[in-house]
This record gives structure tokens, sequence and C-alpha cells, in this order.
């Protein structure tokens, strides 16, 4: 992991993020989840924007019929096996790095950065939302009261951490 900015009110570090999409064919969701969710040992998040942790990994959906597995420790995301008739699976770590943020002026900075209000219900801890950071797609997942990740593509990475730390000051 860079440490990219380290004010003593704010942090920015980028790390290599494993992470697989798995999608559920239409009209197969009930089946799906429940597969998906017996091979992952654990329930899955109900609804658009919720999170599960288990194991090493944050389980996060990101659409009615679509998971992010993101690992959090080990240097591969999970790939558990999907059946062909209910959906698919398809690494995304390649192309994404995680900013992880911490410090009290996080959410001042990315204030100026993305169009998530901090204190709603929808950006609460252990929540997750795509929104754009300077016309760029990104995940956005509260980790905590005062710390975020942005799972960003890995193609706009630098320019994105060299705008957050100028923002930063």
């Amino acid at each position: 992991m860079a440490d990219l900015a380290t004010p003593t009110d704010f942090s920015l570090s980028a790390s290599d993020c494993p992470l697989v999409q798995i999608e559920g064919w239409d009209g197969t969701l009930e089946k799906f989840e429940a597969s998906l969710s017996q091979a992952l040992g654990t329930p899955l998040p109900a609804l658009v924007g919720e999170t599960v942790c288990h194991a090493d990994s944050l389980i996060v959906r990101v659409a009615p019929r679509r998971f992010w597995l993101i690992s959090t420790g080990a240097s591969q995301a999970p790939s558990p096996a999907v059946d062909p008739e209910l959906g698919c699976l398809v690494p995304l770590g390649e192309g994404r790095v995680r900013f992880t943020m911490t410090g009290a002026r996080v959410p001042k900075v990315l204030s100026a950065c993305i169009v998530v209000d901090w204190h709603s219900p929808a950006a609460a801890p252990g929540r997750a939302l795509h929104t754009s950071l300077h016309h760029v797609p990104v995940l956005f997942v509260r980790t905590g009261m005062i710390d975020c990740e942005l799972i960003v593509p890995r193609s706009f990475a630098t320019s994105l951490s060299d705008w957050i730390i100028e923002i930063a000051g």
C-alpha cells in the first residue's frame, strides 16, 4: 500500500484491489442468490448499497442482480463456483485500485470530490454506492465514522489521487 498523503487529519493510501463481479441472469434471482449465499457461506446483502463482511472479503450489492466481492486481506479475491445457468463471475481486480482515506478531514475533502452526503443513511458506515470523481465512475464504501474507501479504475488512479491530494492541501 502506498501512502500518498498523510497529514495528521487526513490520510490517503492506494493499493491493489482484488475483486470479482458476480451477476445473476434475469429470471434466476432467487436460485442465484441461494446458490451464491451457500457457496460463500454467508447471507448476501439484501439491498443495493448494503455490504456484508465475511472472512477476508467485503460483499457489496452494487445492482439488483450484481455483487462485488472485494478482498480485504488476501492477495486474491474469492472466486466461488457460479452455476452458468444462474449467472457468471468476472474478475475485475486488474483494472481497479483501492484508495483508503482516514482522518477527521475526510468528509470535507470528499465534499469537494464526490456527490455523496456523508451524513445521509445511504452513506452510513457499512454502505456503498456508485458515484463519480472528476467525471470518473467510482465505488464509494464507507468503512467507519471518518474512514472510507474508493474503488477507482486503475487507468485513472494516479490523476485521481493527485487531484484528491491537491484538494486536501
